[in-house]
């Protein structure tokens, strides 16, 4: 019995320790946060300094900082999980990006942004994947069948649209911005369609009519991702108006967008369609029909609020990606193998910016036919910032 009470002391006690890491860890995180936005407002007037670029040279510091106390052993102050970034920091992002967008600018270009989106996502994937048969071959990493050369394809043919807010401002530069955005919400839902049917689809034997499924299997998805959003977003808009919250409390209204936003989301990943896709959807239906259903003081209160919980999820993101430049266990691995990990690395750089490049400017060419005047057509240097923003 003794010996049991003093087992489950010790379990407590180590527990405890770990508890106490824990918060120690956390402590210093969001203290680096609070730095980053005051380094960040210090710098608001360098042109080529923000609050994102702050975050990561502070996060590499830091690391090197990690990396000396802890004697090589880790770079890190938490740990990152793919659950964190995809159920916890992306969707206020997105949102916001759908909240905050200029409407009749996005739908404007809607369909520019839907050829690079859908049919650049494809010849992306096309020339990526050709480009990693053709050169995976010569370097001595393991065998590969036809669908894992396609799953690179479909993988590194996604486009990241957090980094894209970071750098563009939708006032200064509205057409770039909308087709940049624009394309990387659409690359999402082209990306998973294009994974999940290299995973089902039995490759070594292809014909018409698993192109058609694969056609028709992106379209469901679109289409049912966008409308899961506007239903949402329609929903709270009928809800808030019915039953007039902001009689008793701005506070319900608030929380009933924000919680509506985010379930949005989640029941879009429970459904295996694009939680991307219906949370920037549900942004732009609630910024035009639940925000003026509210009360004046709820309006600057969700506009302030979503742009916040933007913001601090992006510094985070940044700050976390400057440690995670130094991961010890990443660095050991390379090191093992520094000539095929350099050679895989600078194949996979130069296809992707090749198969972006093979998309951008012919269609932009196609779409510039429909425009009538100059200021409409996008110009040589935005197709170029298409090309290598994302």
């Amino acid at each position: 019995m003794a010996s049991q009470f003093g087992s489950m002391l010790t379990r407590l006690g180590n527990l405890s320790t770990s508890d106490h890491a824990s918060v120690v860890s956390i402590n210093l995180f969001v203290a680096l946060l609070c730095g980053c936005i005051v380094i960040g407002h210090l710098l608001e007037e360098n042109r080529w300094v923000n609050e994102s670029i702050t975050a990561l040279v502070i996060g590499v510091c830091t690391g090197v900082v990690i990396l000396l106390t802890s004697g090589g052993r880790s770079s890190h102050l938490l740990v990152f999980s793919e659950d964190l970034f995809f159920i916890y920091l992306l969707p206020p992002i997105i949102f916001n990006a759908g909240f905050q967008v200029k409407k009749k600018q996005f739908f404007r270009n809607f369909i520019t942004i839907m050829l690079f989106g859908a049919v650049g996502t494809l010849i992306s994937c096309g020339i990526i994947t050709s480009g990693v048969m053709q050169f995976f071959s010569k370097l001595d990493i393991g065998s590969f069948d036809i669908g894992d050369y396609l799953a690179i394809g479909a993988i590194f043919s996604a486009t990241d649209s957090v980094c894209t807010l970071q750098v563009l401002n939708q006032d200064e530069t509205p057409l770039l911005y909308s087709l940049v955005f624009g394309e990387g919400v659409v690359n999402d839902a082209a990306s998973v369609v294009l994974f999940n049917a290299i995973q089902s689809f039995d490759l070594t034997h292809t014909n018409l009519r698993i192109a058609l499924q694969f056609i028709g299997n992106f379209f469901y998805l679109f289409f049912t991702s966008t409308m899961l959003g506007v239903v949402a977003g329609l929903l709270s808009a009928y809800i808030i108006k019915t039953l007039y919250f902001g009689r008793h409390s701005t506070d319900r209204e608030v929380a009933l967008m924000m919680l509506m936003a985010y379930l949005s989301y989640i029941l879009a990943e429970l459904f295996y369609l694009s939680g991307i896709l219906t949370v920037f959807f549900c942004g732009i239906v609630m910024s035009h029909y639940t925000w003026h259903n509210v009360t004046e003081s709820s309006r600057v209160t969700t506009k302030h609020a979503f742009a916040t919980l933007s913001f601090v999820a992006e510094i985070f993101i940044f700050l976390y990606v400057g440690m995670d430049a130094l991961d010890i266990e990443k660095w050991r691995f390379v090191s093992n193998t520094p000539g095929t990990s350099v050679a895989v690395s600078s194949i996979l750089i130069g296809l992707v910016l090749v198969g972006r490049a093979a998309f951008v400017f012919p269609l932009s060419f196609l779409s510039n036919l429909a425009r009538k005047t100059p200021t409409e057509k996008i110009t040589f240097r935005q197709q170029v910032g298409v090309s290598f923003f994302p």
